[in-house]
């Protein structure tokens, strides 16, 4: 069975205007009934068989009763109006009711239209908002091309070929039901034979289908890997260039290309397959009761006479129809399944980062930092080991090593971009785990090695994360992070777009401008990833300055790969492969000749 819970999830909002959907849908199925089943008198005042009965009689709830009724008051209609009249008027009443049938499947698919809308933008806003919530770590293996195919193009897959079949699914079995059911007034013995060969045409169709959602599988994830050469190849221009490589990256797209259009002509195969294969089975269907019911009705048997056969064939003919909509919104299902599934990956990963019931607010730094007996591990892989170390309020700590010591993950595990495996970090005494997220973030700014802008305004980047910000402010910081004089410089000033991830910007531009915004931000704790080695050397020099300007009366967590930039650190932090090796000012460091940081220090100096 369709496992569709996390389409339903999102359905389920909007029941109410399903069920008028449902109400509306059914209303058009009885019109459209009665419209068809005028052909029956039709017929008989054409080849004069209407035969005259006497008045039914008093009222009565039964079928037996509106039949006598309809062919008394059409006996009399002809007596008085002639058999012209009486043509017309049946052509009015199927005139009229074939108005209100189109006018409540008009209604009916105005409710679904509302319902695939919103239901679509939720999808998309859940997996976004997702996306948002989910820790650092779960991106270090997945693929930006990949997320941003599930977002966009499994959203719409599921748009296409999961919620456009919503009006079939609500629509065509409640046609097929209320047909089948006066099928079955008209011949029972003739409806269970048209019945009974219905399960193999079906079963003949599923068999066709049932590689189409795993085929589907593979494509879109190979279309995630297509997006993400794309992504990479965006991203990494100027090296591809640079070192001759545009053959190989052709190479590359054209190998995923190449497989992805394999894949997807199979699927559009599978898929168009649908339509041509359900008719083909219904005709035989048809033919097939045709040659039953003509003998049915040769030889009187089963209640059935001619002008009831060509009835019974005109509304079996309209369930045709619905029942090849079934079909192929069931093959439009099994391809969009693919995209829920891969859709459901994303909603249902694990967040690990969550925040407690209850938990503490935090609006002030009062005291000290402080890990305790802390480990993290990434794949298994022991990344921080036994990490014990307290950071005083207004101390300027530095965190130096050989790349891939543990630096940059023990300043991640403080705003909680990551959770320590062991161990607990405390800010004036309270683990982080049970602060409020978004008060214990409010305590930091960081500045990372390789700046992030937004694709904005000066004004919008430096004053990213403040609802409302004073321009005066944005200024301020700005010239603090000797920015305010090439912004002014540039067209439009501080409303200039700095284009994507600042691609308009220097390298040291950029970094002025992240640096800003975390003055901006004004918090009484630092996170610095080497934040000067982007710049020239007289931007390093004013913005190393205004760097130490905002680090004063501030906690600052430095990480270091320039040993010369952290001289007047209060404390040195040296780690080597994820453990703590040595502590201490520069200068009582580099009293220890035979020590790691002095080495450290050596190799920098040659």
């Amino acid at each position: 069975m369709i496992n569709i819970r996390v389409l339903l999830k999102y359905i389920a909002p909007y029941k109410w205007p399903a069920i008028k959907g449902v109400i509306y849908n059914v209303l058009s199925a009885i019109f459209a009934l009665v419209s068809f089943t005028l052909a029956i008198p039709f017929l008989k005042i054409l080849f004069d068989l209407v035969e005259k009965v006497p008045f039914p009689g008093e009222f009565r709830m039964s079928l037996d009763y509106f039949g006598e009724f309809s062919k008394y008051y059409l006996s009399a209609f002809i007596d008085k109006n002639g058999k012209v009249g009486a043509l017309l008027l049946v052509s009015i009443i199927v005139i009229i009711a074939s108005f209100f049938k189109n006018g409540f499947i008009f209604f009916a698919n105005n409710s679904m239209a509302y319902i695939r809308a919103n239901t679509v933008r939720d999808l998309r806003k859940n997996i976004y908002d997702k996306v948002l919530r989910l820790p650092l770590s779960f991106f270090t293996d997945a693929r930006k091309g990949d997320i941003m195919t599930r977002i966009s193009n499994d959203v719409q897959e599921i748009e296409i070929s999961v919620m456009s079949s919503l009006t079939m699914i609500f629509r065509d079995p409640i046609y097929i039901l209320i047909f089948v059911t006066y099928l079955f007034i008209i011949s029972f013995q003739l409806t269970l034979f048209a019945l009974a060969l219905l399960p193999v045409s079906g079963w003949l169709i599923g068999r066709t289908s049932r590689t189409l959602r795993s085929s589907s599988l593979v494509g879109q994830q190979h279309l995630g890997r297509l997006l993400s050469v794309v992504e990479e190849t965006l991203t990494g221009l100027r090296i591809i260039k640079g070192f001759n490589a545009e053959k190989k990256m052709k190479e590359q797209f054209s190998v995923t290309n190449e497989l992805y259009s394999k894949i997807f002509k199979r699927v559009i195969r599978k898929h168009y397959l649908a339509s041509p294969l359900s008719e083909f089975l219904a005709t035989i269907v048809v033919m097939v009761l045709m040659y039953i019911g003509g003998l049915l009705a040769l030889k009187g048997q089963a209640n059935m006479s001619p002008d009831n056969l060509i009835v019974f064939l005109v509304v079996f003919s309209q369930i045709i129809q619905p029942a090849k909509n079934i079909t192929t919104a069931w093959f439009s299902i099994q391809k969009g399944m693919a995209s829920i599934d891969r859709i459901d990956q994303i909603l249902e990963a694990e967040e690990k980062i969550v925040e407690k019931e209850n938990a503490i607010p935090v609006k002030e730094f009062y005291e000290s930092i402080e890990f305790k007996d802390v480990w993290y591990a990434y794949n298994n892989e022991p990344v921080l080991k036994k990490i014990n170390l307290k950071i005083k309020k207004g101390q300027t700590v530095a965190l130096v090593g050989k790349s891939g010591a543990g630096k940059s993950t023990l300043a991640d595990l403080l705003p909680r971009f990551m959770d320590a495996d062991r161990g607990s970090i405390l800010i004036d005494g309270v683990d982080v785990r049970d602060m409020k997220i978004t008060d214990l973030r409010y305590l930091m700014g960081i500045v990372s090695q390789h700046p992030i802008l937004f694709n904005t305004s000066f004004s919008e980047n430096i004053a990213f994360g403040v609802d409302i910000p004073e321009m005066v402010k944005v200024e301020n910081a700005a010239r603090i992070a000797n920015a305010h004089d090439f912004i002014l410089e540039s067209e439009g000033g501080y409303d200039y777009c700095v284009g994507e991830s600042g691609n308009k910007l220097s390298g040291g531009q950029r970094q002025r401008i992240s640096i800003a915004r975390a003055i901006m931000a004004n918090p009484p704790i630092l996170i610095l990833d080497e934040a000067t080695s982007a710049l020239d050397t007289e931007s390093e020099r004013l913005v190393q300055d205004a760097i130490l300007k905002l680090m004063e009366n501030r906690t600052s967590i430095v990480i270091a790969h320039r040993l010369s930039t952290i001289q007047n650190a209060d404390l040195i932090i040296v780690l080597d492969e994820g453990r703590i090796v040595e502590t201490g000012t520069h200068f009582e460091l580099m009293k220890k000749t035979d020590g790691y940081y002095y080495k450290l220090h050596s190799f920098q100096a040659i």
